[in-house]
Order: structure tokens, then sequence, then C-alpha cells
């Protein structure tokens, strides 16, 4: 009879003893399977539980690498870009003289597709199958060299695949009209 001060075994101490009574009752050969199998379940285990995640992320950390570089040089030229705007806000504004010339230079960027015209205080720009990456470009341009924005738009998609016509009219202060 067991005394009143002794605790009951635990659930883990007794399923070990019935383990062990188990293990104790095989024949040597038995034994040796049931521990071989016991190991290899252990092992596999070990692979499914750490190693395996471990290897899958050293294998995907070379192109996620790329892809965060990729996104820090974007964030890289955006600040450069705003660092330019926040400049260029913060300096002497242009003449007219200058904002036209600017503006004339920028004209390079459409080629043959973009015809400028002057009227006062209002460069009209005519887009005839303007591609949309040299429509970006020369806007960028226009913003940043001659401080100009669009004001009115009339575009349209052109007769060809991803291309622009219409008409952008620009404003800016150095021309004497406010954004």
């Amino acid at each position: 009879m067991a005394s009143p001060s002794s605790t009951p075994p635990s659930f883990s101490a007794r399923l070990a003893n019935g383990l062990q009574t188990t293990l104790e009752r095989l024949s040597p050969r038995e034994r040796n399977a049931v521990m071989a199998t016991a190991w290899i379940a252990g092992l596999l285990l070990l692979w499914w539980l750490a190693l395996a995640p471990a290897i899958q992320t050293l294998r995907q950390a070379p192109a996620q690498h790329a892809q965060v570089d990729a996104q820090l040089a974007s964030l890289r030229a955006m600040a450069a870009t705003a660092g330019t705007v926040r400049a260029q806000n913060t300096a002497q504004p242009l003449g007219r003289t200058e904002a036209l010339r600017a503006l004339e230079d920028s004209m390079q960027t459409l080629g043959e597709t973009g015809q400028l015209n002057v009227v006062g205080d209002r460069p009209t720009v005519t887009l005839r199958g303007t591609p949309p990456e040299a429509l970006a470009n020369w806007l960028a341009r226009v913003r940043l060299n001659a401080r100009l924005t669009p004001v009115e738009a009339q575009l349209s998609g052109g007769t060809t695949p991803a291309t622009w016509s219409g008409t952008l009219v620009l404003a800016g202060p150095s021309l004497g009209e406010g954004n």
C-alpha cells in the first residue's frame, strides 16, 4: 500500500515505464528495429521542423535580396527627384525667356510627334502618335527644367497601339500664370 505522502507518477513517467516494459518483452532483433524506426522518425521530424525551412529560406534569399535592391534603387531615384524638386521650389523662379528656352529644348524628347505653339502666356503642345515613354519623359523634363505644368489636356489613344494624340496647355509662374 502506498503511503499518503507519496504522489502518483505523472503521465510521462507512466508512459516511459510502459514503453520500457514493452521494449523489454521484445526480442533483441525487434528492439533494434523499433529503436531504428524511432531514430528515423526523429531525424525526419528534425528535418521537417528545423532544417527544411532554413534551407528553403537560404534558397530564396538571393531572389529576395535582388528584389530589395531594386526597391532600394527605385527609392533612391525618387529621393533624388524629390531633392531636385525641393531645390527648384526654393530657387529663384525662371524668367519667361529661360522657361520658354527650356520648353523648346524639351521638345527634342518628343521628336517629330510633338509640336509647340506659344500664344501669349499659353504654350500649347500638339501630340500626334507619341509613345507613352516619350510623353512621360517630356513631362518630367518640362516640370523640372522649365518649371511648367499641364493645366489643360485633351488626349486620346492614337491610331496605333500605345500612343497618345491631342493637346496639352502649359502654365507656370515664369509665364505670368500660377500652377
